[in-house]
Order: C-alpha cells, then structure tokens, then sequence
C-alpha cells in the first residue's frame, strides 16, 4: 500500500538516474543525508534536489517533506526502499530522506532530473509561468449596461440618527399664530 506522503509514482528510470546523481554528487558535492538535515536544506533554500524513501516507518518522519519542498519549489523524487538511497550515497544503513545541496560533478545530472520531475511534483517554474503568460487572452466582454443604470438612479438619502428629518424639522418649529 503507498503511502500519503508519495504524491506521485517515479519511474524507474528517473530512479536510477536520481541514484546515479546521488553518488556522483556525494563523492564531489554537498550532500544532506537523514530527513532532519533534508529539512534544514530545504528550510534553508540550498536543496536542489531531495531524495525521499517510499518505506519509511513511522511516515510522519517524512510525511511533511513533499509540502515544504513545494512551497520551497525544490524538486523531490520518492526512491522505492530506505536501503537503496542509504546505499546510493555511501551509507551501511537505511536512510529515509536525502537533500542534495551542491551536486558537483552531478551538476548536470541532477538539472536534467529537476526538469522531468517538476511538473510531477506539481511545482510551477517560471519557464512554465511565463508559457502561461504569453498565451493569448481572451477578450473580456463588455459589461451590459446594468451598471449604468445603477448610477444614473438618485440614492436615496437615509437619515443619520441625531439628524432630524426635514418633515420632523417642520413639525418641530413652533406655529405661529
């Protein structure tokens, strides 16, 4: 059964490649490995891609990753079992979730990862916003002419309390006789 933290399934493809891009970028880069150290790098901006196990227990260790990784637009990608990204960068034990902050010589791996995963991750880039952008506008119709005739009725004047009405003023004045 998925878990409600896998928002999407990855294909296979894209997992190797991720675990690939991880070990390049452990050995030359800057890697964050556990998800408290995930966390900081994407709370901290530095992440460029984040790497979440699909089998962790208990899943709120990593339940609130995808969410922040979103509101950050860090791309993340959901590896299938613990023991495969805790081997990919190196580690004898399972690892739950793991940020790549600077990839080193996995630079243009981990770009080409972020491009195809984005949209999975439902992130909207500023490439795909300005796609968005220049699409042709529809023309707004023009508003029927309710308005004007709103505009054109005098308001009627409703008296404030302490202001005595006209016709009170009248009944007010003393008679003359």
């Amino acid at each position: 059964m998925a878990k409600s933290y896998v928002k999407y399934q990855t294909p296979k493809e894209i997992v190797a490649k991720a675990l690939e891009a991880l070990t390049a970028a452990n050995d030359s880069g800057r890697v964050r490995k556990g998800a408290n150290e995930a966390t900081k790098g994407i709370e901290s901006g530095t992440s460029q891609l984040v790497l979440i196990a699909e089998d962790v227990e208990p899943e709120e260790v990593v339940v609130h990753l995808p969410e922040i990784c979103k509101e950050k637009s860090i791309a993340f990608v959901f590896i299938p079992t613990k023991k495969e990204l805790g081997g990919a960068c190196g580690l004898p034990v399972p690892c739950a979730a793991i940020a790549i902050d600077k990839p080193g010589n996995a630079a243009e791996m981990v770009k080409a990862i972020v491009d195809k995963v984005m949209p999975l991750c439902g992130i909207v880039t500023a490439s795909q916003s300005a796609k968005k952008e220049e699409a042709p506008k529809k023309e707004a119709k023009p508003k029927k002419e309710k308005k004007a005739k709103k505009e054109a009725k005098p308001k009627k004047e409703t008296p404030k309390e302490g202001d005595a009405s006209e016709e009170e003023k009248k009944e007010e004045a003393p008679k003359e006789e």
